[in-house]
């Protein structure tokens, strides 16, 4: 049976095949720049800890790192993003009191986790964070986070499997996002040594193929493009997972020319969407705990 990444690389090239309302255009994938080298913000997130301390951060933050549908409507920090709202907030929990512990996750209540987030707790997403979070107390039973990296012994695919089929809130079929992310942010943060964290894809969302579309190397059909100018939130379906695809399968081609790994180009792409001319013109939201 194939692993995961690759699995990820078929099925996305088979919809970018077929697909109806996402173009790629090869000839523009120069047009792409390299970035510096990937690493985690040491203010935003929780990287002072012990390797234990960490972990149990990552593998916390990674549980809720999804709802860029739900973003525009959070309660953000001053020049903050969804993604580092959350993560810092949650930065500032482990800061301040440490992790919570299985049990203490397995029994998280929505009114706790609004206040460490900083959010109403009437919010949608405030309650699905809530209940992936407790899912996550499920998953670790007895464990530490740490007891679930070394189990994985050196292997990011391993792990993100092991994720994929643990966690029904990682459910992404096609694609592995968030299954997949946690393994790079470990190595980034020097919590873990995989041995093959290159064979990964990147981590497809809706900013990495909005990066690619302003940059040319993704178009849409006009309908679609419209809808997403307009701010309309774009269902889950085959619009949707055509943009995530045909960005995999783009990047593919990218990271062989560039001669980088994926992740690498993921978080070159991802870092680069963080600038003005790309937060000025809108991305396709879609609500979904994938991403």
């Amino acid at each position: 049976m194939s692993q995961l990444p690759d699995r990820v690389r078929a099925d996305c090239a088979q919809i970018a095949a077929s697909a109806e309302s996402v173009s790629i255009h090869l000839d523009r994938l120069a047009a792409v720049e390299r970035g510096p080298a990937p690493s985690l913000d040491p203010e935003c997130h929780f990287l002072e800890g012990t390797r234990e301390e960490v972990a149990s951060y990552l593998l916390t933050l990674g549980a809720i790192n999804f709802g860029s549908g739900w973003f525009p409507t959070l309660h953000k920090r001053p020049q903050c993003s969804g993604y580092f709202t959350i993560a810092w907030a949650l930065t500032d929990r482990f800061r301040a009191v440490g992790s919570w512990s299985p049990a203490a996750l397995r029994e998280l209540a929505i009114d706790d986790l609004a206040g460490v987030l900083g959010q109403d707790r009437e919010h949608e997403l405030v309650d699905l964070y809530a209940r992936a979070l407790r899912e996550l107390g499920g998953f670790l039973g007895d464990r530490r986070p740490i007891d679930v990296i070394e189990a994985a012994d050196g292997s990011a695919v391993r792990l993100a499997q092991a994720l994929a089929d643990g966690l029904p809130t990682f459910r992404d079929p096609g694609f592995w996002k968030r299954a997949q992310i946690i393994s790079s942010d470990l190595g980034l943060a020097g919590v873990a040594t995989f041995g093959d964290l290159d064979r990964l894809t990147i981590f497809a969302d809706n900013l990495v193929p909005h990066v690619l579309r302003v940059d040319g190397v993704l178009s849409y059909a006009p309908d679609l493009a419209a809808r997403i100018d307009a701010g309309d939130l774009l269902p889950p379906g085959r619009e949707e997972r055509e943009i995530r695809a045909c960005a995999v399968h783009a990047c593919v081609a990218l990271a062989e020319r560039l001669g980088v790994s994926e992740p690498t180009l993921d978080n070159w792409l991802w870092n680069r969407g963080q600038e003005p001319r790309y937060k000025a013109i809108p991305r396709h939201r879609t609500r979904t705990t994938a991403y």
